[in-house]
């Protein structure tokens, strides 16, 4: 930090405390509470602007989810994770920032950095890895860029909320080494060196005690060991306990202005359960966050001079890129040859409707989506590209989208129109005042969504809704529908908020022959309701024909192609926010489909849309295998650029990917009794795999590039390792060196090996390279659960130069006293 820097520093927080000192107990209690769904209460007698919180592991959604303000998608985290690059993270942060100023955004609730501790978590395409030190060493470059753009993140879900299922109430019961060499490991990395400005607090319960109000990890460790002096926000209605959560360090209750500070906290102070200090404490945070965001008047904001602007359609191509892991590449089948004449089949759903973002909270609306049949279509010659559908991922309706163009029209109790929205899909949802102008709960009492269809398939389509409530649903003029959804047996509130897919009716419609459309909800009275949140959709699903065709199709398209690429996904079904997965398998026919084209045609490349692992039984009867993630908005030009050689897949795998499920050694996700017992202790990903003597189908670190790497020599001290590599290939490439710690006759319990540190190196062809790589103090110590402190342990350990966790290329050995 500058002298500068310094001094700006001094002078913010002389105006925190000016700030403060004006506030009386009520005024600051209501700043806490928060306002709305979105915001803090402007206070314009202390020169304070309403601060304003958006969604944004991926795109800045802004306060309102409509698709009148877009949103630039990026791939989704796991992605960012797999290029293995802190700096690119931060070039994705300064883009963030750059969004969220755009839509009037001080704070991004971001980055999730919790661990892949099990394959079947739900919501893991939001996380980075399942290794600490590869996760907090993305997350800081992340925290980093987003705040070089004088926005401010929030670290999120601390902590222990590794698994979707009962995430509101489980308790996580973790034994003290783990917790702080994995869980608490990410968090004390990006607090201790990229200075987050806030952090998020989980819905879970830590050994007993909800995070919310857990005391010892918040003002013990977050605040006291490791420094941090920023804003600690509760997830979305996770704070339960007015005296609880403010003496356990929680400054602000989200969303307002119903929550347990607020008038609650003041009677409180009043009547001594709470000393004015605690609250005072937390207004401080909150000011800092404020005046470093320039949301406080007369206090320098952090940030003086913003970063140069971002070409947010070209990054997102660019990390679609970087993050594409292509784990398997049989006789050099990619990239793929396009001299004159030859052809590709490509075939999957997901081919022609991508899905580049994962379901929840991240959901954004970007202004363009680049399917991989856009993308090829764009790049190959004419005529060098067909396309067949092969196998649907889903036979449930979705959100209505392709030839749909609809509205919101919402009308009170009389008829009358008060306001109209646009839908990009199917799907309303809005939160709290998130609504069309003019348009109020108060006198909201219809909304109608309307618009047409234009079928690009002739037959029998399905019509549904998703959704609690009263609907009626009409096509053509003629209504098709009309009941009541009520609730079912969903356990998390967000998947019973959207409830189940429902089928309606089903009608004939020809192709390219538009039908007007209609589905109206009743609106119900949420006025005792905590949240006023409006969720539910229009539902639709093509004619559906027979399997087995489909599958002789796509065989047909492959065996008169010279190479057939298969695009295989999930679904929303399989992996969102607000549930865990139950198995690993691809939903539908797709592994049959996969089957029968490689019999068809042996240079068969399957491109994998999933955020997080899947089973490929098929995986060595393909030429080629290429992970996608969900590759954000430009994921179809980016998979042009690799099929076709004009760049290589960058990335690297940031969790281990099981042959079967049956062999992932972690699985528990859902509670006994309100307890998850993380049993494993210290073994999840790579280390539980090593342990169990488990063959993974493609290791952590793993990745293929389109040239060749040579590791020629390795130099290791306590503090820095050198390892010289050569590009022995025909073209340019980045190598990612990874090193890996093994002790020598450990005298305590840990893994076999472990990720100590990491470096990506660019080289041409024949040429070499040197990679030096600091080894971080903490890589050689362990949590002493009886001294309550960390113990570094000597001895000796063998440091292995390594391309992936399973592909060692060079070893030496260091004696540490």
């Amino acid at each position: 930090m500058t002298d500068a820097d310094q001094a700006r520093d001094r002078i913010r927080e002389d105006a925190v405390e000016a700030a403060l000192d004006k506030l009386d107990l009520d005024t600051k209690t209501r700043l806490l509470a928060g306002q709305d769904m979105w915001s803090l209460p402007a206070l314009p007698e202390i020169g304070l602007h309403s601060l304003v919180m958006s969604d944004g592991p991926v795109g800045v959604r802004g306060v309102r989810w409509s698709a009148d303000d877009p949103s630039v998608a990026l791939p989704s985290p796991t992605a960012l994770a797999a290029a293995w690059d802190p700096e690119l993270a931060r070039r994705a942060g300064r883009l963030l920032a750059q969004e969220a100023r755009r839509k009037g955004v001080h704070v991004l609730l971001a980055p999730t950095v919790n661990l892949h501790r099990s394959p079947l978590g739900g919501r893991h395409f939001e996380c980075y890895s399942e290794d600490p030190r590869l996760t907090g060493a993305v997350g800081s470059g992340y925290v980093a860029g987003v705040q070089d753009g004088g926005v401010g993140t929030t670290v999120k879900h601390f902590v222990g909320n590794d698994a979707e299922t009962d995430r509101f109430t489980v308790d996580s019961v973790i034994a003290p080494r783990p917790l702080r060499e994995l869980y608490l490991a990410p968090f004390e990395a990006i607090v201790t060196g990229a200075r987050p400005w806030g952090v998020m607090t989980a819905y879970n319960r830590v050994n007993g005690t909800t995070m919310t109000e857990h005391r010892h990890l918040v003002n013990e460790v977050l605040r006291g060991e490791w420094g941090f002096d920023g804003a600690n926000v509760s997830d979305w209605m996770a704070a339960r306990s007015t005296t609880g959560d403010i003496l356990g360090g929680m400054d602000v209750a989200m969303p307002g202005p119903a929550t347990v500070y607020g008038p609650a906290l003041a009677e409180a102070v009043r009547a001594g359960e709470v000393p004015e200090a605690a609250v005072d404490a937390a207004v401080r945070n909150v000011l800092r966050l404020a005046a470093r965001a320039g949301a406080l008047e007369g206090a320098p904001a952090a940030v003086a001079s913003l970063p140069a602007p971002v070409d947010g359609q070209a990054l997102a191509r660019e990390l679609a890129v970087r993050g594409f892991v292509l784990v398997r590449n049989e006789d050099a089948a990619l990239p793929l040859e396009v001299s004159a004449g030859r052809t590709v089949a490509l075939i999957g759903a997901a081919a022609r409707d991508a899905r580049v973002l994962g379901g929840g909270s991240a959901t954004v609306f970007p202004e363009r989506v680049v399917s991989p049949l856009d993308g090829l279509t764009a790049a190959l010659p004419d005529g060098a590209l067909t396309y067949a559908v092969g196998a649907d991922p889903s036979d449930e309706p979705v959100p209505a989208d392709r030839g749909f163009r609809l509205r919101a029209v919402c009308r009170d109790a009389s008829g009358a129109v008060l306001g109209e929205g646009s839908l990009p899909t199917g799907q309303v949802q809005w939160i709290g005042d998130d609504l069309p102008a003019g348009v109020s709960y108060e006198t909201l009492a219809s909304i109608e969504v309307r618009g047409t269809f234009v079928p690009r398939e002739g037959g029998e389509h399905i019509f549904g809704t998703r959704g609690l409530g009263a609907f009626e649903l009409a096509v053509g003029g003629r209504t098709l529908w009309s009941g009541v959804q009520p609730m079912g047996d969903e356990a998390d509130p967000f998947e019973a908020f959207f409830g189940a897919p429902s089928e309606r009716a089903r009608i004939a419609l020809a192709a390219g022959e538009p039908v007007e459309v209609s589905l109206t909800f009743r609106v119900p009275d949420m006025a005792g309701l905590p949240v006023r949140a409006i969720m539910f959709s229009l539902l639709h699903l093509g004619p559906r024909r027979d399997a087995d065709a489909l599958i002789d199709e796509a065989v047909a398209a492959a065996r008169a192609a010279d190479t057939a690429v298969v695009v295989v996904a999930t679904t929303e079904r399989v992996e969102s926010e607000g549930f865990d997965r139950t198995d690993l398998a691809l939903p539908g026919r797709q592994d049959d489909l996969v089957r029968a084209v490689a019999a068809a045609n042996p240079r068969t490349v399957v491109v994998v849309n999933a955020g997080s692992p899947v089973e490929m039984p098929w995986r060595e009867d393909v030429a080629a295998v290429l992970l996608g993630w969900f590759p954000g908005q430009e994921g179809g030009a980016a998979l042009a650029d690799v099929l076709l050689g004009a760049e290589e897949p960058g990335g690297r795998l940031p969790t281990t990917w099981p042959a079967r499920f049956a062999d992932a050694p972690v699985t528990e996700v859902v509670p006994v009794d309100g307890r998850l017992e993380y049993r494993e202790g210290l073994f999840i990903g790579y280390r539980a795999y090593e342990r169990n003597g488990i063959v993974p189908a493609f290791p952590f670190g793993h990745g293929l590039g389109y040239t060749d790497w040579a590791y020629e020599s390795l130099e290791a001290t306590a503090d820095t390792v050198r390892v010289r590599v050569t590009n022995t290939g025909t073209r340019p490439g980045r190598e990612v060196v990874q090193v890996y710690l093994a002790p020598l006759d450990d005298a305590v319990e840990r893994p076999a090996s472990w990720l100590a540190a990491f470096a990506g190196v660019q080289a041409g062809p024949g040429e070499s390279v040197e990679a030096e790589i600091a080894l971080p103090a903490r890589a050689f110590e362990i949590w002493d659960e009886e001294a309550r402190a960390w113990r570094r342990i000597g001895g000796t350990y063998e440091v292995r130069a390594s391309r992936s966790h399973g592909d060692t290329r060079l070893t030496t050995t260091l004696d540490l006293a």
